[in-house]
């Protein structure tokens, strides 16, 4: 572009030369310092003109080349398949006694003794306490003198020497004294209505019962409770209700046994749901003949619905939005990448359970997500 430049320039400059040697006049003159004038103009502009044109070619050829490297983002993809998930839910919970039961008499009355330590374990039916027994004896002493008044009473009856109305009146009172002296009994004689082992002794020999709540708002002289089976009280989702039954798989991890687990079964299902928690309360059972599981340990419950087909895909395609827990992936569909909100179940080794979002076959993007916005066109490695 120079060297056209002053080509161009020694021609007319030849040119002037030549027509002023025709004529040495003023005049020729005058238009030869005008007509250097108009020549050094012309090429000035003409620069000028040739510069733009270059800058435009340029920055349009940059522009070009920037809008050719953001047409196409490269990525690597991988198409999700439908596997067999087992279906299966954690809950937490305190280990309980499967049955407890506190030990103390219908009425005040005084400690005569107290059979039983905490820890002791015990049998169903076995005294575990004494209560004074003064009106005990004067109850058993009545009974003993109505029973011989009624055989006296009966044999002279059979006789027709009593009569029917003297015999009647004497079995009712025989009853009512029966009735109160078994009751007296029961209450003086203190009696384990469960296998199990002592866990609280409230009083000493000697004292006074009064009836006033000691543990757990209830009276008590002794608390036995049922270790062998324990149990565990869970709340479970709604959406489990229909496949809660007797068959449902269960295990129990225990921090103080770690890796270890022990299995249950269904005790007690809740017929309803609490309509605030959208939950139903589950009572499970576990075996304990060696009595390692104690009431009041921390317990992790897994429960195992069975299996379901559903999408599975890979770990490195669910991506998380930055301050929620939304995941989401990116599904290429015709060369586009298209974000899609998905809702994530369990971590099967390197791949998510899919619940919802995606189909069976779509194609996810498992690299290049840096760059990715929804609509954004994408080539393979």
């Amino acid at each position: 572009m120079k060297e056209s430049y002053l080509t161009y320039r020694k021609q007319g400059y030849s040119l002037l030369v030549k027509m002023c040697s025709q004529k040495e006049s003023q005049t020729c003159q005058l238009n030869r310092k005008r007509m250097k004038k108009n020549v050094r103009q012309f090429f000035i502009m003409s620069s000028v003109v040739m510069s733009m044109f270059v800058m435009m070619a340029c920055g349009s050829s940059t522009e070009t080349s920037e809008d050719a490297g953001e047409e196409k983002v490269l990525v690597k993809t991988e198409r999700v398949a439908l596997q067999q998930v087992e279906q299966r839910d954690q809950f937490t919970g305190n280990v309980e006694p499967f049955e407890k039961a506190y030990i103390s008499p219908a009425t005040p009355s005084r400690v005569s003794r107290i059979y039983k330590e905490v820890g002791d374990v015990v049998r169903k039916g076995e005294l575990l306490v004494q209560m004074d027994a003064s009106n005990y004896r004067q109850a058993k002493a009545q009974l003993e003198i109505l029973e011989r008044e009624f055989t006296r009473l009966d044999t002279l009856y059979k006789v027709g020497s009593v009569s029917q109305q003297q015999l009647d009146q004497i079995s009712t009172e025989l009853e009512v004294a029966r009735t109160a002296f078994e009751n007296l009994q029961e209450n003086t004689q203190l009696r384990s209505p469960i296998h199990g082992v002592v866990t609280g002794r409230f009083f000493e020999n000697g004292e006074m019962f009064s009836g006033s709540p000691v543990v757990d708002n209830r009276a008590a002289i002794l608390t036995v409770e049922q270790i062998h089976p324990v149990k565990v009280t869970v709340n479970v989702s709604e959406q489990y209700f229909p496949r809660v039954d007797k068959d449902l798989n269960i295990s129990l991890a225990l921090d103080v046994y770690p890796g270890k687990t022990f299995d249950g079964s269904v005790h007690l299902k809740h017929p309803t749901i609490d309509p605030v928690t959208r939950t139903f309360t589950v009572e499970l059972q576990f075996p304990n003949r060696d009595q390692v599981i104690r009431p009041g340990m921390f317990g992790r419950v897994t429960l195992g619905f069975g299996e379901v087909e559903r999408v599975v895909a890979p770990d490195l395609a669910v991506l998380r939005q930055q301050g929620t827990s939304e995941r989401f992936v990116f599904v290429v569909e015709n060369g586009i990448a298209v974000r899609k909100t998905v809702r994530v179940g369990r971590r099967i080794g390197n791949a998510y359970e899919i619940i919802s979002g995606i189909a069976d076959g779509e194609e996810v993007v498992t690299a290049g997500h840096s760059r990715l916005l929804d609509g954004t066109s994408v080539r393979f490695e």
